[in-house]
């Protein structure tokens, strides 16, 4: 994936998004940063289960951390909590 489809602070830019729905045929959309939305509970879900560190050796944030910060949780634990308390049975 190339450097301007990737966005600095997490996720992908809308020409990402427009990139692979022209190449692969999905139709990705932005990060939802709060409530309940169904979207937010299954990224939250999908997250919360990721192995992986959420530094680097550098100390700088990896792109999982980027990707949670997005979406409006500062870490698995938080994404966790969150998808247990709002999925639906």
């Amino acid at each position: 994936m190339r450097k301007e489809h990737k966005n600095p602070k997490g996720g992908l830019t809308a020409a990402g998004r427009r990139h692979f729905k022209r190449t692969e045929g999905s139709n990705l959309k932005a990060p939802v940063k709060k409530g309940t939305n169904p979207r937010r509970v299954s990224f939250a879900a999908r997250f919360a289960g990721m192995k992986g560190p959420m530094k680097k050796p550098d100390g700088s944030p990896t792109r999982k951390a980027l990707a949670l910060k997005a979406w409006g949780f500062g870490s698995v634990e938080a994404a966790r909590n969150f998808a247990n308390r709002n999925k639906k049975s």
